[in-house]
Protein backbone atom coordinates (compact mmCIF):
# COMPACT_ATOMS: atom_id res chain seq x y z
CA UNK A 1 0.00 0.00 0.00
CA UNK A 2 3.00 2.30 0.92
CA UNK A 3 4.59 1.29 -2.77
CA UNK A 4 1.40 2.78 -4.10
CA UNK A 5 0.86 5.74 -2.27
CA UNK A 6 4.36 6.93 -3.37
CA UNK A 7 3.70 5.67 -6.79
CA UNK A 8 0.68 7.93 -7.25
CA UNK A 9 2.18 11.14 -5.08
CA UNK A 10 4.74 10.85 -7.96
CA UNK A 11 2.61 10.96 -10.50
CA UNK A 12 0.91 13.49 -9.52
CA UNK A 13 3.81 16.17 -8.96
CA UNK A 14 5.04 14.60 -12.59
CA UNK A 15 2.35 15.81 -14.42
CA UNK A 16 2.24 19.24 -12.34
CA UNK A 17 5.55 20.04 -13.51
CA UNK A 18 4.62 18.97 -16.77
CA UNK A 19 1.92 21.02 -17.29
CA UNK A 20 4.05 24.09 -15.53
CA UNK A 21 6.94 23.93 -17.65
CA UNK A 22 4.64 24.07 -21.13
CA UNK A 23 4.22 27.87 -20.03
CA UNK A 24 7.86 29.53 -21.35
CA UNK A 25 5.88 32.11 -23.69
CA UNK A 26 6.07 35.75 -22.61
CA UNK A 27 2.53 36.99 -24.39
CA UNK A 28 -0.35 36.59 -21.84
CA UNK A 29 -3.78 35.15 -23.21
CA UNK A 30 -5.99 37.28 -21.01
CA UNK A 31 -9.47 38.06 -22.96
CA UNK A 32 -9.20 34.88 -24.95
CA UNK A 33 -11.30 32.44 -23.75
CA UNK A 34 -15.63 32.88 -23.02
CA UNK A 35 -17.67 32.19 -19.97
CA UNK A 36 -14.96 33.41 -18.08
CA UNK A 37 -17.51 33.01 -14.89
CA UNK A 38 -16.43 29.84 -14.33
CA UNK A 39 -12.70 31.26 -13.03
CA UNK A 40 -14.86 32.95 -10.37
CA UNK A 41 -14.45 30.58 -6.86
CA UNK A 42 -18.05 29.94 -4.56
CA UNK A 43 -17.33 29.87 -0.85
CA UNK A 44 -16.71 32.07 1.85
CA UNK A 45 -14.47 29.43 3.04
CA UNK A 46 -12.59 29.48 0.15
CA UNK A 47 -12.49 32.75 -0.48
CA UNK A 48 -11.30 33.95 3.08
CA UNK A 49 -8.04 31.68 2.48
CA UNK A 50 -7.20 33.08 -0.80
CA UNK A 51 -8.82 30.56 -2.97
CA UNK A 52 -6.09 27.96 -1.35
CA UNK A 53 -8.74 25.19 -1.36
CA UNK A 54 -8.14 22.83 -4.28
CA UNK A 55 -6.41 20.40 -0.91
CA UNK A 56 -9.39 21.48 1.34
CA UNK A 57 -11.96 20.61 -0.59
CA UNK A 58 -14.22 19.60 2.61
CA UNK A 59 -17.82 21.10 2.04
CA UNK A 60 -20.21 21.59 -0.73
CA UNK A 61 -18.20 23.86 -2.67
CA UNK A 62 -15.35 21.35 -3.31
CA UNK A 63 -17.59 20.86 -6.50
CA UNK A 64 -16.22 23.52 -8.05
CA UNK A 65 -12.88 23.09 -6.10
CA UNK A 66 -11.47 19.20 -6.47
CA UNK A 67 -14.52 17.47 -7.09
CA UNK A 68 -12.58 14.51 -5.20
CA UNK A 69 -13.22 16.06 -1.79
CA UNK A 70 -16.80 15.04 -1.44
CA UNK A 71 -15.74 11.33 -1.51
CA UNK A 72 -14.30 11.74 1.98
CA UNK A 73 -18.01 13.37 3.26
CA UNK A 74 -20.20 11.23 5.60
CA UNK A 75 -23.14 13.90 5.53
CA UNK A 76 -25.53 15.33 3.26
CA UNK A 77 -24.29 19.03 2.76
CA UNK A 78 -25.96 22.09 0.82
CA UNK A 79 -24.06 25.35 0.49
CA UNK A 80 -25.33 28.31 -0.75
CA UNK A 81 -23.05 31.25 -1.78
CA UNK A 82 -23.91 34.89 -3.17
CA UNK A 83 -21.38 37.57 -4.45
CA UNK A 84 -21.95 41.08 -5.13
CA UNK A 85 -19.48 40.77 -8.46
CA UNK A 86 -17.75 43.21 -10.40
CA UNK A 87 -19.69 45.60 -12.31
CA UNK A 88 -22.70 45.39 -10.49
CA UNK A 89 -23.52 41.99 -11.72
CA UNK A 90 -24.41 38.87 -9.21
CA UNK A 91 -22.74 35.75 -8.63
CA UNK A 92 -25.01 32.93 -7.24
CA UNK A 93 -23.88 28.94 -6.61
CA UNK A 94 -25.38 26.54 -5.08
CA UNK A 95 -24.57 22.76 -4.34
CA UNK A 96 -25.56 19.49 -2.59
CA UNK A 97 -23.58 16.44 -1.82
CA UNK A 98 -25.08 13.18 -1.05
CA UNK A 99 -22.86 10.42 0.42
CA UNK A 100 -24.07 6.94 -0.94
CA UNK A 101 -21.34 4.89 1.61
CA UNK A 102 -19.37 2.34 -0.07
CA UNK A 103 -20.91 3.32 -3.51
CA UNK A 104 -18.84 6.96 -3.11
CA UNK A 105 -21.46 9.94 -3.12
CA UNK A 106 -23.44 12.18 -5.98
CA UNK A 107 -23.04 15.99 -6.44
CA UNK A 108 -25.29 18.52 -7.66
CA UNK A 109 -24.36 22.13 -8.91
CA UNK A 110 -25.47 25.14 -9.77
CA UNK A 111 -23.84 28.45 -11.06
CA UNK A 112 -25.23 31.82 -12.16
CA UNK A 113 -23.74 35.14 -13.38
CA UNK A 114 -26.46 38.04 -14.13
CA UNK A 115 -27.29 41.31 -14.78
CA UNK A 116 -30.32 43.66 -13.65
CA UNK A 117 -32.57 44.81 -16.80
CA UNK A 118 -30.74 47.80 -18.77
CA UNK A 119 -32.00 49.90 -21.38
CA UNK A 120 -31.53 49.26 -25.21
CA UNK A 121 -29.73 52.17 -26.70
CA UNK A 122 -29.60 53.22 -30.62
CA UNK A 123 -27.36 56.29 -32.02
CA UNK A 124 -30.78 58.15 -32.72
CA UNK A 125 -32.03 56.58 -29.90
CA UNK A 126 -29.27 57.38 -26.87
CA UNK A 127 -31.95 57.61 -23.95
CA UNK A 128 -33.49 54.75 -24.89
CA UNK A 129 -35.50 52.47 -27.06
CA UNK A 130 -38.50 51.84 -24.32
CA UNK A 131 -36.71 47.99 -24.62
CA UNK A 132 -34.89 46.34 -22.13
CA UNK A 133 -32.22 43.87 -22.50
CA UNK A 134 -30.24 41.61 -19.99
CA UNK A 135 -27.61 38.94 -19.69
CA UNK A 136 -26.60 35.97 -17.44
CA UNK A 137 -24.33 33.04 -17.52
CA UNK A 138 -24.87 30.05 -16.33
CA UNK A 139 -23.38 25.93 -15.49
CA UNK A 140 -25.27 22.85 -14.18
CA UNK A 141 -23.27 20.20 -12.79
CA UNK A 142 -23.72 16.63 -12.04
CA UNK A 143 -20.80 14.85 -9.91
CA UNK A 144 -19.60 11.48 -8.66
CA UNK A 145 -16.95 11.17 -6.16
CA UNK A 146 -15.14 7.31 -4.51
CA UNK A 147 -12.61 7.00 -2.41
CA UNK A 148 -10.32 4.17 -3.90
CA UNK A 149 -8.22 3.94 -0.98
CA UNK A 150 -8.58 5.07 2.56
CA UNK A 151 -5.73 7.71 1.75
CA UNK A 152 -6.79 8.57 -2.07
CA UNK A 153 -9.89 9.54 -4.06
CA UNK A 154 -11.28 10.85 -7.32
CA UNK A 155 -14.06 12.81 -8.52
CA UNK A 156 -15.59 13.80 -11.69
CA UNK A 157 -18.26 16.38 -12.85
CA UNK A 158 -20.28 16.74 -16.01
CA UNK A 159 -21.44 19.99 -16.76
CA UNK A 160 -23.47 22.13 -19.14
CA UNK A 161 -22.51 25.55 -20.01
CA UNK A 162 -24.25 28.76 -21.00
CA UNK A 163 -24.71 31.98 -21.88
CA UNK A 164 -26.93 34.30 -22.77
CA UNK A 165 -27.06 38.26 -23.87
CA UNK A 166 -31.10 39.51 -25.05
CA UNK A 167 -31.56 37.58 -28.25
CA UNK A 168 -27.95 35.77 -28.37
CA UNK A 169 -26.74 32.49 -27.15
CA UNK A 170 -23.96 29.83 -26.49
CA UNK A 171 -24.31 26.58 -24.70
CA UNK A 172 -21.09 24.26 -23.98
CA UNK A 173 -20.23 20.56 -22.53
CA UNK A 174 -17.31 20.30 -20.48
CA UNK A 175 -15.60 18.17 -17.16
CA UNK A 176 -14.00 18.63 -14.10
CA UNK A 177 -11.49 15.74 -12.19
CA UNK A 178 -10.29 15.82 -9.22
CA UNK A 179 -7.83 13.59 -6.97
CA UNK A 180 -7.08 14.17 -3.00
CA UNK A 181 -4.24 11.90 -1.17
CA UNK A 182 -3.80 12.16 2.27
CA UNK A 183 -0.27 11.44 3.33
CA UNK A 184 1.79 10.97 6.64
CA UNK A 185 4.32 13.57 5.82
CA UNK A 186 4.01 16.48 8.17
CA UNK A 187 1.14 15.45 10.25
CA UNK A 188 -1.25 14.34 7.73
CA UNK A 189 -0.15 16.89 4.63
CA UNK A 190 -2.97 16.33 2.00
CA UNK A 191 -2.02 16.89 -1.50
CA UNK A 192 -4.97 17.73 -4.26
CA UNK A 193 -4.95 18.18 -7.71
CA UNK A 194 -8.04 19.48 -9.99
CA UNK A 195 -9.02 20.38 -13.83
CA UNK A 196 -11.53 21.99 -15.03
CA UNK A 197 -13.64 23.11 -17.55
CA UNK A 198 -12.53 20.69 -20.29
CA UNK A 199 -14.93 21.03 -23.19
CA UNK A 200 -16.39 22.49 -25.97
CA UNK A 201 -16.27 26.05 -27.75
CA UNK A 202 -18.81 28.36 -27.13
CA UNK A 203 -20.01 30.06 -30.20
CA UNK A 204 -22.55 32.58 -30.25
CA UNK A 205 -26.09 32.18 -32.35
CA UNK A 206 -29.24 34.06 -32.41
CA UNK A 207 -31.66 36.31 -34.19
CA UNK A 208 -29.33 39.54 -33.36
CA UNK A 209 -26.67 37.68 -36.16
CA UNK A 210 -29.28 37.32 -38.73
CA UNK A 211 -29.42 39.80 -41.57
CA UNK A 212 -30.71 40.95 -44.51
CA UNK A 213 -28.90 41.42 -47.81
CA UNK A 214 -29.92 42.74 -51.33
CA UNK A 215 -28.94 40.92 -54.16
CA UNK A 216 -27.92 44.31 -56.15
CA UNK A 217 -29.09 47.65 -55.14
CA UNK A 218 -28.50 49.36 -58.34
CA UNK A 219 -30.88 47.36 -60.31
CA UNK A 220 -34.65 47.53 -60.30
CA UNK A 221 -36.92 44.53 -58.43
CA UNK A 222 -33.17 43.41 -56.74
CA UNK A 223 -34.23 41.40 -53.81
CA UNK A 224 -33.24 42.74 -50.60
CA UNK A 225 -34.50 40.61 -47.90
CA UNK A 226 -32.61 37.61 -48.66
CA UNK A 227 -31.32 36.05 -45.22
CA UNK A 228 -27.80 35.31 -44.30
CA UNK A 229 -26.48 34.14 -40.47
CA UNK A 230 -23.29 36.30 -39.77
CA UNK A 231 -20.14 33.49 -38.89
CA UNK A 232 -19.45 33.65 -35.26
CA UNK A 233 -15.92 32.62 -34.08
CA UNK A 234 -15.92 29.71 -31.58
CA UNK A 235 -13.97 30.47 -28.10
CA UNK A 236 -12.91 28.04 -25.73
CA UNK A 237 -13.88 27.89 -21.95
CA UNK A 238 -11.66 28.72 -19.35
CA UNK A 239 -9.87 25.66 -18.91
CA UNK A 240 -7.46 25.61 -15.80
CA UNK A 241 -4.69 22.99 -13.79
CA UNK A 242 -4.90 23.27 -10.38
CA UNK A 243 -2.24 21.65 -7.71
CA UNK A 244 -2.63 22.01 -4.26
CA UNK A 245 -1.01 21.03 -0.27
CA UNK A 246 -2.41 21.67 3.47
CA UNK A 247 -1.56 21.03 6.71
CA UNK A 248 -2.02 21.37 9.89
CA UNK A 249 0.45 24.12 11.30
CA UNK A 250 -1.17 23.61 15.34
CA UNK A 251 -3.69 21.12 16.43
CA UNK A 252 -5.10 20.72 20.03
CA UNK A 253 -8.53 19.57 21.32
CA UNK A 254 -9.97 23.16 21.03
CA UNK A 255 -7.81 24.63 18.29
CA UNK A 256 -6.57 24.09 14.78
CA UNK A 257 -4.50 26.19 12.25
CA UNK A 258 -4.90 25.02 8.82
CA UNK A 259 -2.33 26.44 6.06
CA UNK A 260 -2.50 25.80 1.80
CA UNK A 261 -0.93 27.04 -0.74
CA UNK A 262 -2.09 26.19 -4.19
CA UNK A 263 -0.89 26.75 -7.93
CA UNK A 264 -2.64 27.43 -10.90
CA UNK A 265 -1.61 26.84 -14.35
CA UNK A 266 -4.97 28.64 -16.73
CA UNK A 267 -5.28 28.12 -20.10
CA UNK A 268 -5.74 32.62 -20.25
CA UNK A 269 -3.25 33.86 -17.97
CA UNK A 270 -0.05 33.11 -16.36
CA UNK A 271 0.70 31.07 -13.40
CA UNK A 272 0.13 32.35 -10.95
CA UNK A 273 -0.15 31.11 -6.66
CA UNK A 274 -2.86 31.48 -3.61
CA UNK A 275 -2.39 31.01 0.31
CA UNK A 276 -4.39 30.99 2.46
CA UNK A 277 -4.98 29.71 6.25
CA UNK A 278 -7.46 29.48 8.77
CA UNK A 279 -7.77 29.31 12.65
CA UNK A 280 -10.57 27.52 14.42
CA UNK A 281 -11.53 27.30 18.22
CA UNK A 282 -13.56 24.31 19.01
CA UNK A 283 -14.39 24.04 15.26
CA UNK A 284 -17.34 26.36 15.62
CA UNK A 285 -15.62 29.58 15.23
CA UNK A 286 -13.23 30.33 12.56
CA UNK A 287 -10.93 33.39 10.90
CA UNK A 288 -9.33 32.93 7.81
CA UNK A 289 -6.70 34.87 5.81
CA UNK A 290 -4.78 34.66 2.52
CA UNK A 291 -3.38 36.00 -0.46
CA UNK A 292 -4.69 34.92 -4.21
CA UNK A 293 -2.37 35.61 -7.56
CA UNK A 294 0.72 35.67 -6.57
CA UNK A 295 3.43 36.73 -8.84
CA UNK A 296 0.83 37.02 -11.66
CA UNK A 297 1.66 39.88 -14.25
CA UNK A 298 -0.80 42.38 -13.86
CA UNK A 299 -2.81 41.45 -11.06
CA UNK A 300 -5.34 44.00 -8.93
CA UNK A 301 -5.51 43.36 -5.39
CA UNK A 302 -5.26 40.04 -3.89
CA UNK A 303 -5.56 40.30 -0.05
CA UNK A 304 -8.61 38.20 1.89
CA UNK A 305 -9.99 37.97 4.88
CA UNK A 306 -13.16 35.94 6.36
CA UNK A 307 -14.98 35.05 9.24
CA UNK A 308 -17.09 32.09 9.90
CA UNK A 309 -19.15 29.92 12.65
CA UNK A 310 -20.52 26.66 12.67
CA UNK A 311 -23.74 25.58 14.88
CA UNK A 312 -25.83 22.68 15.64
CA UNK A 313 -29.57 23.54 15.05
CA UNK A 314 -32.07 23.59 17.60
CA UNK A 315 -33.79 20.00 18.08
CA UNK A 316 -31.82 18.57 15.74
CA UNK A 317 -28.26 16.74 14.62
CA UNK A 318 -27.58 19.17 11.68
CA UNK A 319 -25.44 22.17 11.33
CA UNK A 320 -25.45 25.10 10.02
CA UNK A 321 -22.61 27.14 8.75
CA UNK A 322 -22.24 30.62 7.68
CA UNK A 323 -19.37 32.21 6.24
CA UNK A 324 -18.22 35.65 5.28
CA UNK A 325 -15.35 36.68 3.00
CA UNK A 326 -13.76 39.74 1.97
CA UNK A 327 -11.87 39.82 -1.54
CA UNK A 328 -9.64 42.75 -2.22
CA UNK A 329 -9.37 44.04 -6.28
CA UNK A 330 -7.64 47.17 -6.52
CA UNK A 331 -8.51 49.26 -8.57
CA UNK A 332 -11.69 47.27 -9.31
CA UNK A 333 -13.16 48.00 -5.33
CA UNK A 334 -13.91 45.45 -3.10
CA UNK A 335 -15.66 42.12 -3.60
CA UNK A 336 -18.26 40.62 -0.65
CA UNK A 337 -19.28 36.97 -0.54
CA UNK A 338 -21.80 35.48 2.00
CA UNK A 339 -22.15 31.83 2.29
CA UNK A 340 -24.50 29.83 4.23
CA UNK A 341 -24.29 25.83 4.58
CA UNK A 342 -26.10 22.87 6.45
CA UNK A 343 -24.61 19.18 7.02
CA UNK A 344 -27.64 17.07 7.73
Amino acid sequence: MRNQNLIILTALLFFSGYLFGQSGSSVSKVGTTAATFLEIGPGGVSNGMGNAFVSIANDATALYWNVAGIANMTQNQLSAVHTDWIGETNYDYAGLVLPLGSFGALGFSFTSLSTGDMKVTTVELPEGTGEYFNSQDIAVGLSYGRKLTERFSIGVTAKYIQQKIWHMSASALAIDAGTLFRTDLLGGMVIGASISNFGTKLTLAGRDARKYYSVDVDKLGSNDQIPFNIDLDSWDIPMCFRIGVSTNALKTDDMRLTVAVDALHPNDNYESVNVGAEFSYLESFYIRGGFNSLFLKDSEGGLTLGVGINTKMLFSSAEFTFDYAYRDFGRLNNVHTLSAGIRF
